[in-house]
């Protein structure tokens, strides 16, 4: 078990001076200025530091801290830009200097202990722990997909057993107001913009795993039948394995899931065209399973939508890239928005064919939102028979690594005893992703690794 996160080496007190700080702080190079802390080569280790003026540019709206600022006692750097004009700023208002905790996640409770109750299904009567106001960067705290359920270690029998009825558990619902404090409506959209995101601090680690034929299995369970686990430590955007020694690559974080509650109509749909493939289709999927607790309870069991796939709302998207800087547009069904989000991932595939193929973690995410009033209306194009038929739009953002060269394998209409199917993407899909793992296979890795 490798530690968690980093260790802080250099804090630095921001409501102290640059002397008065417990390590002292300098502005020279000098050899004979002491060392303040020791460090281990492989050790990750923080260093903290204040801006280059040492605190006496302060935040407001004139430049005389600018003007008066003793360059002598710091390191020469451009001044400070300011929006101003002739002396006069074009800011209305101090920005607050960090996001507002709206969800905290307690990582020593189970999710049914946390402070604000998660949940663990979609349903128009879960009502919101929190209100928050357009504009506002607020941080929203997350257990992992499976609240704590699978631990550090060895063995792959957590997987085998997990309880796979009561995930994924989110963090909300969030309602969603604007600066006169008026709900967001049906009809409108919500743009949500992912500003930051990453693991919790303490518990920087995740999880990749294949689920047993016999609790779910996954994309390949004929040809990997057992459950496997392997455990990831991160360092910054890195991530390495005892299990898979060799490798370390630079991850794209992302939550898994991110939506707003249905409305009761479009919670009827969805049960409807489900509760046909559950009953009609090639096999059983149980999507409206829940645990017995108040009436209120059991009247949203009865009726709520399980959390596994995407729908209209957003949901179990999934998208990799789905990182800092983007932007999701969600539909609007209830009025508030009632924005949910958990299932955060360190990084992803094109895919999760095990299942649980992307690094699992707890995680948070600082967002900030904004309503686009009949938004529905005027951006999304129903594609089916009612108005509700929408799906979300998600705009990237600009960061992700930079990868130039990679390998690319073809899968055809084909199965594996030959059999050509007609047009089949799944098929194909397939048979492209095993010939990826015989492949990186041969270079000392078993296939269950890959």
């Amino acid at each position: 078990m490798a530690p968690y996160g980093s260790r802080l080496v250099v804090p630095v007190d921001l409501k102290k001076k640059p002397w008065e700080q417990e390590l002292p702080l300098h502005n020279r190079w000098h050899p004979e200025i002491p060392p303040v802390a020791e460090a281990t080569t492989g050790e990750l280790f923080r260093v903290e530091m204040i801006d280059f003026s040492g605190g006496a540019i302060t935040q407001n709206y004139t430049a005389e801290d600018a003007k008066h600022a003793d360059l002598s006692a710091s390191e020469y750097r451009p001044s400070p830009t300011y929006r101003c004009f002739q002396n006069h700023c074009t800011c209305l208002s101090m920005a607050p200097p960090t996001p507002r905790l709206v969800v905290p996640i307690d990582l020593k409770k189970k999710p049914w202990e946390q402070k604000l109750p998660l949940h663990n299904r979609w349903h128009p009567d879960i009502p919101p722990v929190v209100d928050v106001t357009t504009g506002e960067i607020f941080r929203v705290e997350m257990v992992d997909w499976t609240g704590g359920a699978i631990k550090d270690d060895n063995s792959a029998l957590d997987i085998k057993l997990v309880d796979l009825s009561v995930v994924h558990h989110l963090s909300g619902p969030i309602r969603i107001v604007d600066n006169e404090g008026i709900p967001a409506h049906p009809g409108d959209l919500l743009s949500v913009e992912i500003c930051n995101l990453g693991p919790l601090p303490g518990d920087e680690w995740g999880f990749t795993a294949t689920f047993d034929r016999e609790n779910g299995g996954g994309f390949l369970t004929d040809h990997f039948p057992h459950a496997t686990k392997a455990i990831w430590y991160f360092e910054g955007i890195y991530a390495y394995s005892p299990q898979i020694p060799g490798v370390r690559f630079p991850g794209i974080t992302h939550p898994g899931i991110i939506g707003t509650a249905p409305s009761m109509e479009l919670l009827n749909i969805w049960n409807e065209r489900e509760r046909d493939v559950e009953e009609n289709g090639i096999q059983s999927l149980k999507l409206c399973e829940i645990e017995k607790g108040s009436d209120q309870w059991e009247k949203i069991a009865r009726e709520a939508a399980r959390t596994i796939p995407g729908r209209e709302n957003g949901g179990n998207c999934d998208i990799k890239n789905l990182s800092r800087g983007s932007k999701v547009y969600l539909p609007v069904f209830v009025e508030g928005a009632n924005l949910s989000t958990g299932d955060m991932h360190f990084s992803q595939g094109d895919g999760e064919v095990s299942l649980c193929g992307a690094i699992e973690m707890s995680g948070f995410l600082e967002l900030k939102c904004d309503i686009i009033r009949g938004g529905m209306k005027e951006y999304l194009t129903p594609m089916g028979p009612t108005p509700l038929h929408v799906n979300p739009i998600f705009e990237i953002g600009p960061v992700e690594p930079r990868f130039s060269e990679w390998l690319v394998f073809e899968g055809i209409s084909v199965d594996e005893s030959g059999k050509q199917h007609y047009l089949d993407a799944s098929v194909a899909y397939k048979r492209a992703v095993l010939n990826a793992i015989d492949y990186i296979s041969k270079f000392g890795y078993s296939k269950e690794q890959v």
